[in-house]
């Protein structure tokens, strides 16, 4: 199911929300004046939707995002504000370690806990500042900038966002184990088997 962040008025009915990543700066006038979508996805976050959210992702759910003397407002449940720089500040491929924190359920068969580490890369001119203290995250980040050089993954809730955009390998079944965290949440609240998601 789509969502249309610039044109969307509301959330169609979902059991899961995956933002991806993008450049909200280049539309962040256009994405502030959906005041009502911006609301209602924080309300559904607030109220413990299922959500990733990549990079892009990551900027639009933050409290603002600022590109030299142009500030917007954003999401607001992630408690921090955007800032883009002259300069990338994580690019390249990076390493990650999931923490003990890391909501989701591990894929079957496999064990990302301990020393396995895992691939993925990034790429962001943006950084994430003035984020409230007590921050749970993820991952630690062992090669790359994620959040703040030793951390991506922030978590909220039954959300997830990082700069990292994690890749989908044999390795490493993110999609499938996402998938299965929005099984957990429907089945747990609804007590019916989630067999079909939105």
């Amino acid at each position: 199911v789509a969502v249309d962040t610039l044109k969307d008025q509301s959330l169609p009915d979902l059991d899961g929300l995956f933002i991806g990543g993008g450049f909200p700066e280049s539309c962040m006038e256009r994405l502030e004046a959906n005041t009502a979508l911006r609301s209602a996805i924080h309300d559904a976050v607030e109220a413990g939707l299922p959500t990733y959210a990549e990079c892009g992702g990551l900027m639009y759910l933050a409290r603002s995002l600022r590109w030299g003397d142009r500030c917007a407002e954003m999401v607001g449940v992630i408690p921090g504000d955007i800032e883009m720089h002259e300069r990338p500040q994580g690019r390249g491929y990076v390493r990650l370690r999931e923490t003990a924190a890391m909501p989701w359920p591990p894929a079957p068969g496999r064990d990302v806990s301990g020393d396995e580490s895992i691939g993925a890369h990034e790429f962001h001119y943006s950084a994430l500042s003035n984020l409230a203290p007590g921050a749970r995250f993820a991952f630690e980040v062992i090669r790359g900038a994620g959040i703040d050089g030793a951390h991506d993954g922030f978590l909220y809730k039954n959300l997830l966002a990082c700069y990292t955009h994690q890749r989908d390998t044999r390795r490493h079944r993110w999609a499938s184990r996402f998938v299965a965290f929005v099984r957990q949440h429907k089945t747990r609240t609804t007590g019916q088997d989630a067999t079909s998601l939105h």
